[in-house]
This record gives structure tokens, C-alpha cells and sequence, in this order.
């Protein structure tokens, strides 16, 4: 085979990965435009945990001059891509599908919407769960005298590092049946290691969250519940060697 009908199969790959790249950009840009009106409002929804929780009196503060500004469009910016990640990830499932065996491609797009509700989860239950128990504690603890009142921009950076934490927390299902159906490790391997996993969430919890109990916690028992979860249907990914020999024979005649 000649160097350049090597290039041409890498060459068509490249044009198609850049121009699903594009769509997936398109499409972050359009819900963007379509919630850029309402930043303003999205910031309020995302603040009300927190405002809600404030001392009477106190409000938050902008401490930056462009912050007032910058700060709700920054966080549309996330929500948009938060929204576009179905689009995002049939782009990502067109570039890799064709090659994909036909079992391959049974699996991977069940995880890739399992993987989208489990993200979702995950912020939903930081946002309805975690943040009133954690405002509520924060403000609570507040020396006499001090009076709470939170910078616009550090509130987003805290909120959005929550929900990325929460978010890829919720994934470990996934990551469970992948490790299991690629042979890297097996569910009764998994079994006899529970008491150090246990040990790990709590750890990960520790590193991932704010320096308090509550939410540390509340990101460790979430972990360990869906360590259960994904062992559980990991059982149902296992296969032998062998037999996926065959069905790639089978698949490849």
C-alpha cells in the first residue's frame, strides 16, 4: 500500500473528527445565545442556596469591577455545555461507532446515556442536597460579629468544583462495568477489596470537598452506595476471552 492512500483513510478521520468538533461547538454556542437573555436569572438560581441561608440583612458582594458581568455569563457559559453534553456525546458515539464491533457498540451507547443521567444525578443531588446542609452549616458557625458575605466569583469557582466532584463521583457504575468488561478486573476481585474502597471514598470525599464533615460525607456514602450498584451489574459484563474471540469472528465474516 502507498504512503498516500495511507494518508487518505487518517486524512478523512481528521477532516470528520474536526467537523463533529464543530458541531459539538455549534451546539454549545447555540444554547448559549438561547440562555445568554437570562444569565442574570440562572445566577439567582444557583445563588438561592446560599441566599436563602444568608443572616438577615447580609447579600452577596461583587469585589471585582467586571464581576457583576463576567461572573453570570461564565456560569451560562457551563450550564450551556451542562445542556449540549447529549449532543456532545452523539457526536463523540458517530466518530467512534464505525469502529466499534457490533457487541462493542451494544454496550458503549448505554453507558454513554447512563453515564449522561448519572452526571446530571450527581449535580442535582449536590444543588438539592448538599449545598443547603453546607450553607446552613457555613453560615451558621459564623463568628459573633462577622457578617457573611460572599463574593459573586469565589461562590461560582466553590459551586461549580462541587458539581464537577458530585457529578464524576456518580460515574463510578460506569467506570465499574468498563474496568470489569475490558478484563482489567473482575466483580469478585472487586468484592474482597470493599473494606479499602469504603476507606478510599472517604478519602476522595475529604480531598474533593470543603474542610467539613457534612459534605465530605455526603459525598463518601453516595460512593461506596454506587461502588454497590455497579458491582452489582458489573456481573452482567463479564465474558470470557474466548468467547469474545468468536464474535469477533463471527462479526469480522
Amino acid at each position: 500500500m502507498s504512503t498516500v492512500e495511507e494518508t487518505q483513510p487518517l486524512f478523512s478521520h481528521l477532516v470528520e473528527l474536526r467537523n463533529r468538533l464543530l458541531r459539538s461547538i455549534l451546539s454549545v454556542l447555540v444554547v448559549f445565545l438561547g440562555l445568554v437573555w437570562f444569565a442574570n436569572d440562572i445566577y439567582a438560581f444557583m445563588a438561592a442556596p446560599l441566599v436563602e441561608r444568608l443572616p438577615e440583612g447580609a447579600t452577596m458582594i461583587a469585589t471585582d469591577v467586571a464581576s457583576p458581568f463576567f461572573t453570570p455569563i461564565k456560569l451560562t457559559l457551563v450550564t450551556s455545555v451542562f445542556v449540549a453534553v447529549p449532543m456532545i456525546l452523539y457526536q463523540v458515539w458517530g466518530f467512534v461507532a464505525p469502529g466499534l464491533y457490533k457487541h462493542e457498540r451494544k454496550l458503549i451507547m448505554p453507558l454513554l446515556f447512563s453515564s449522561s443521567l448519572l452526571f446530571y444525578g450527581g449535580v442535582s443531588f449536590a444543588y438539592f442536597v448538599v449545598f443547603p446542609l453546607v450553607f446552613s452549616f457555613f453560615t451558621g458557625i459564623a463568628p459573633e460579629g462577622v457578617q457573611v458575605a460572599t463574593d459573586i466569583a469565589s461562590y461560582l469557582d466553590f459551586v461549580l468544583a462541587l458539581f464537577m466532584a458530585f457529578g464524576i463521583a456518580f460515574e463510578i457504575p460506569v467506570a465499574i462495568i468498563l474496568l470489569c468488561w475490558t478484563g482489567a478486573t473482575d466483580p469478585q476481585s472487586l468484592k474482597t477489596k470493599r473494606p479499602y474502597i469504603v476507606v478510599g471514598a472517604f478519602v476522595v470525599g475529604m480531598m474533593l470537598t470543603p474542610p467539613d464533615i457534612i459534605s465530605q460525607t455526603l459525598l463518601a456514602i453516595p460512593m461506596c452506595i454506587l461502588f454497590e450498584v455497579g458491582l452489582f451489574f458489573s456481573r452482567f459484563y463479564v465474558r470470557d476471552q474466548e468467547e469474545d474471540d468468536d464474535i469477533e469472528q463471527s462479526e469480522e465474516q
